[in-house]
């Protein structure tokens, strides 16, 4: 398969005030409810991009996984990319395509990871994000030509400038529960109750 899966989650769940990563969902860590969709796709190199809470983590991903730690997480969701790509190519010089996720969509599923890839497929665009709430984000596909535009990522802007600069090479999916991602502890609650 051409394509991996690159899964952002480096950040330091500041406004939750703990590792969102490992909060269970479904009787799992929501890392690995994120990573087991990955998993059951043909997608490969799946990569986790570690950071903040690195050791905690680490130690709850499965031997399939690869795993990277970005140094400079605190710099923002553009190095954690810069520094998952740059892991992938390693792994996987002659990938096409990645598709880049993050930790606390709790609602991701193999369909999803594989619909992005379809949609690549059939419209030929260079970039394709999931849509919910009027907005396209994550999951995102990028082909290849993008990725020295993701390897210069830095500091805090993520992908989305990349979306931005780009509007004419897009296509989307819908995935209406993307918006349900988990910032705080509102958020968790509202999770639980709606599974």
């Amino acid at each position: 398969m051409d394509t991996a899966i690159m899964i952002l989650a480096a950040g330091n769940s500041s406004r939750l005030g703990r590792p969102k990563q490992l909060l269970a969902f479904k009787n799992k860590p929501l890392l690995q409810v994120v990573s087991d969709a990955a998993l059951q796709t043909a997608f490969r190199p799946v990569t986790i991009v570690l950071g903040a809470y690195k050791n905690d983590i680490a130690k709850q991903i499965n031997g399939t996984l690869n795993y990277v730690i970005n140094d400079h997480w605190q710099e923002g969701m553009g190095s954690s990319i810069a520094a998952g790509l740059a892991a992938t190519l390693k792994l996987s010089p002659g990938i096409q395509q990645v598709i880049i996720a993050v930790s606390d969509q709790a609602f991701i599923s193999q369909e999803i990871f594989e619909q992005l890839y379809q949609q690549q497929q059939m419209s030929a665009k260079g970039i394709v994000a999931s849509k919910y709430l009027e907005t396209a984000g994550t999951p995102v596909l990028f082909s290849k030509k993008y990725f020295a535009d993701l390897l210069a990522l830095k500091g805090d802007s993520g992908a989305k400038s990349i979306l931005k600069t780009y509007p004419k090479d897009i296509e989307t999916i819908s995935f209406e529960k993307g918006e349900m991602d988990i910032d705080t502890e509102e958020d968790y609650k509202k999770l639980i109750e709606r599974s």
